[in-house]
């Protein structure tokens, strides 16, 4: 399933699980929906089983949101006591849509709780007392934590409330990770528990040795973060490098407000520490998204300039866009807990973190170019899946060393992996089958119970054809400034949002007929004539490559990536994807 397809059913208000492998966007796909119900005014939790999760998302742990804390379970009291919290309650009862985020690492009897609180809460014996709830992960990642003497722990596909939520699974199929098919070809071999011959062998090339991402003299292009298991050993790694930098050191402390317990977790699960040490020559990482000042989670640089009053700037690492590298002003930023639009408490702080060395935890998420990773003390199903998904292309991979503990993921997932995956085709025959004007119907009732100040469209005004809310939709506020014949990036300063969801509304436009493509033919000049040449070649030949059940379906991304190589974006891809006729 693609992304635009998942959107669509999320839209529908049916509660919704997104799953796939790691870089196939599903974090994305929540944030656009996130947006959307944020556009139309719907109530939203949004929340994640882990602290670094739920700060990526500007939420709170569901543990916190939800008031279940720590407890493994809830008797009358404890139920009480939730209710009698206004703010809790408030909280809840007025909720429409519930988000958990990285639901790999939540505990079936958690979800449970969950279930049960929210029907208490809301006196209701609905499924979560009747609210949308989307739950986002792949459980393939880093599994619940148990310790000795804990309670017996599963996945939520275990719990009763996952039966009864009767979940539309949406298995996204592309990735934009990974960029070579060697590379794609290994983790899918983890997650199938088959790794051939030949992909180990591929893994062995690997021990020891450097990057091969390198300028056109032969020199690195890409300086390699060194994944580890343990949290001692980054620590050692990072302390000791920074020492050895001949240069005067700067500390830059972390600013909060908010109530303690709120900011104590804030703090906690914020990857930019509370003490920031800098020195000129300090290799680092930025830990959040700033696409308006070109980094990412992820991005990789050196400190260049620092000192009191001032902010870090650091030079990235070259790239062909960038031979000489970015260099790049980090300003401060804030990790925030809103509830109901109201920010309750806040961290600032510079968004970079020493990066010699992270952990395989607190890479999830992160999309990396070069890494070098130690994998010779793997202790749980995924850990290896997870530091082997951060880099884009074999080429970028050092393995220092490995056990085989870590090719190994659950075994009950991969059964259970099977059958996700044929829930997701069933829900992607019911949308194709199903006609758009219907889909869009069934969005805006939606829509009508969800936000207070929805209206209905009445049949008899003008066709029906989308969202009707009493003012114009999301789209076609879209469709109006492509008719204007503006440009990408200014539609998304028009819009707030960025271009890579513009480019989404184009592809929504186009599929409805609500544009054509001589509408957007003016934006082929966004893409250089000889990178456009190069994806119109890739496209298809991947076209013609594509059969079975993707037989007349759009390129997929990933195989088109690899053939036009890294200097071409996957933006320019998608962009061109469109403008090529090739969205159905």
């Amino acid at each position: 399933m693609i992304q635009r397809e998942a959107l669509d059913i999320l839209k529908t208000g049916v509660n919704v699980f997104i799953t796939g492998p790691a870089g196939s966007g599903k974090t994305h796909v929540v944030n656009q929906y996130i947006a959307y119900l944020r556009e139309h005014g719907v109530p939203t939790g949004i929340t994640a089983s882990t602290g670094i999760a739920a700060t990526h998302m500007g939420g709170m742990t569901i543990h916190s949101w939800s008031g279940i804390g720590v407890k493994d379970d809830l008797t009358e009291h404890d139920l009480e006591s939730i209710f009698d919290k206004a703010g809790l309650r408030k909280r809840m009862q007025e909720t429409k849509v519930l988000i958990i985020d990285e639901v790999s690492m939540l505990h079936h009897f958690r979800l449970d709780l969950i279930d049960q609180v929210m029907k208490h809460v809301r006196k209701s014996d609905k499924p979560f007392g009747g609210v949308q709830v989307v739950l986002c992960g792949d459980f393939f990642q880093l599994p619940p934590v148990s310790r000795y003497g804990d309670r017996e722990t599963h996945f939520i596909y275990r719990s009763k409330a996952w039966h009864d939520g009767k979940f539309t699974v949406c298995y996204l199929s592309e990735n934009y990770r990974q960029v070579d098919d060697i590379s794609l070809t290994i983790l899918n071999e983890i997650r199938s528990g088959e790794v051939s011959d030949e992909a180990r062998e591929h893994l062995r090339s690997r021990h020891n040795v450097r990057s091969e991402l390198v300028d056109d003299e032969g020199l690195p292009m890409v300086e390699s973060t060194r994944l580890y298991t343990h949290n001692a050993d980054v620590d050692v790694i990072n302390e000791n490098a920074l020492s050895k930098v001949n240069s005067p050191e700067f500390i830059y402390e972390m600013r909060s407000t908010g109530r303690k317990p709120l900011v104590d977790g804030l703090k906690k699960s914020c990857l930019a520490p509370e003490t920031l040490r800098l020195r000129k020559g300090a290799r680092v990482m930025c830990v959040k998204n700033n696409f308006d000042k070109g980094y990412v989670n992820g991005t990789l640089g050196v400190v260049v300039s620092c000192g009191p009053g001032l902010d870090p700037t650091i030079i990235t690492a070259p790239s062909r866009e960038h031979p000489q590298g970015e260099r790049i002003m980090i300003e401060q930023a804030s990790w925030r807990i809103e509830d109901e639009g109201r920010v309750i408490a806040e961290i600032n702080q510079y968004p970079l973190r020493l990066a010699w060395a992270i952990t395989v935890h607190k890479s999830q998420g992160m999309s990396l170019d070069a890494i070098e990773v130690d994998l010779s003390r793997s202790f749980e199903p995924g850990m290896g899946y997870v530091a082997l998904s951060r880099v884009r292309t074999l080429a970028g991979l050092t393995i220092l060393g490995i056990n085989e503990a870590a090719l190994q993921v659950h075994p009950e997932v991969l059964k259970y992996d099977r059958n996700l995956r044929t829930l997701s085709d069933k829900a992607q025959s019911v949308l194709s089958g199903t006609d758009a004007v219907e889909i869009a119907r069934s969005q805006n009732e939606f829509l009508a119970q969800a936000a207070p100040m929805h209206k209905m469209g009445k049949k008899g005004d003008e066709e029906f054809t989308g969202y009707r809310s009493g003012k114009t939709s999301t789209f076609d506020i879209t469709a109006k400034l492509l008719l204007q014949k503006k440009s990408l990036k200014e539609i998304a300063t028009a819009r707030g949002i960025v271009v890579e969801t513009v480019i989404d509304h184009i592809e929504r436009l186009i599929a409805d007929e609500t544009i054509s493509q001589s509408d957007i033919a003016y934006l082929k000049h966004e893409i250089s004539a000889k990178h456009f040449k190069k994806i119109e070649t890739a496209m298809e030949e991947v076209s013609l490559a594509q059969t079975g059940d993707s037989e007349g379906k759009p390129p997929l991304l990933s195989p088109v990536k690899s053939k036009v190589g890294a200097s071409v974006s996957f933006k320019d891809i998608r962009l061109a994807r469109v403008l090529l006729g090739y969205v159905k």
